[in-house]
C-alpha cells in the first residue's frame, strides 16, 4: 500500500537544508549572545543571526506548505511580521540602553599620530 501524503524526496531535502541552515544561524546567534561582553554587542547577536534562523525555519515550513499543495500564508505573514518587528525591537532597546547610559566594553579608539 503506497502513502499519497508522503512528500517527495526533493522537498524533504530542501526543508531538510533550510532548517539546518536555520538552526546553524540561531546555534550562530545563541553562542554570540553568551560570549559578547556587553549589552551592545550582545543586542547584536539575537538580532541578526537569530532572526535568519527563525527565517530558516519559516521557510522550512513554507516549502512543506507548498509541496501540500497550499500556498502557506500564515507562514508568509509570519515571516513578515517577524522581519518588521525584530529590527524595530532592536532598535527601541539600543535607544533605552543608550536613554539609560548602559556602559559598554567598546575599545577606546586608537590615537592617531598626528603628521
Amino acid at each position: 500500500m503506497t502513502d499519497t501524503t508522503a512528500m517527495p524526496l526533493f522537498w524533504q531535502v530542501l526543508v531538510a537544508a533550510c532548517l539546518v541552515v536555520g538552526s546553524l544561524f540561531a546555534l550562530v546567534g545563541a553562542i554570540g549572545m553568551l560570549r559578547f561582553p556587553d549589552f551592545f554587542m550582545r543586542l547584536h547577536a539575537p538580532t541578526k543571526a537569530t532572526t535568519l534562523g527563525v527565517g530558516g525555519a519559516l521557510v522550512a515550513s513554507l516549502l512543506m506548505a507548498w509541496s501540500q499543495g497550499r500556498f502557506g500564508v500564515h507562514e508568509l505573514l509570519i515571516t513578515l511580521f517577524m522581519f518588521i518587528t525584530a529590527p524595530v525591537s532592536a532598535n527601541l532597546l539600543a535607544k533605552a540602553a543608550l536613554h539609560l547610559r548602559v556602559p559598554s566594553r567598546a575599545a577606546p579608539p586608537a590615537e592617531h599620530p598626528h603628521p
